[in-house]
């Protein structure tokens, strides 16, 4: 059987996974990318070293975020979001790092997976924390 999610069932496998894809849109040319995230119930918090992402992203703020929760091929559940890349700074970044961090820590298995990690292509170690407030969310699912 095919269906569509409602809102509480959207909510909940946004708040259930760490992994999505980031879908970018800038200068003539489309980017997917997957990301670690977290959830609060109001935006999708991420970071980022300050590379091609982040470019695309203050060029063209307009980002769409697609999420799964696969148990197998017939059943699963998926959800989209569009919204508004913002990037955070001062306090709000150090939240930002802090809700990573206490989601993403019990879960990181190499030193670049987690917020406290630093990637190798990270310029002197910035790391640009934002988030997507979502403006629209839809999910689909499937149940045999």
């Amino acid at each position: 059987m095919l269906g569509t999610l409602d809102s509480e069932q959207i909510e909940q496998v946004l708040r259930a996974q760490t992994i999505g894809r980031l879908g970018l849109h800038a200068e003539g040319r489309t980017y997917v990318v997957p990301i670690t995230y977290v959830y609060d119930g109001d935006a999708i918090y991420g970071h980022s070293s300050d590379g091609l992402k982040i470019r695309m992203m203050r060029s063209n703020p307009a980002v769409c975020f697609e999420v799964e929760d696969i148990d197998d091929m017939a059943n699963w559940r998926t959800v989209i979001v569009w919204g508004e890349y913002e990037e955070l700074s001062g306090d709000l970044a150090t939240a930002c790092m802090n809700l990573l961090h206490s989601r993403l820590a019990p879960l990181t298995t190499s030193e670049t997976a987690g917020p406290a990690g630093r990637h190798p292509a990270a310029k002197d170690g910035i790391q640009v924390a934002y988030r997507v407030r979502p403006s629209v969310s839809t999910g689909r699912f499937e149940k045999s």
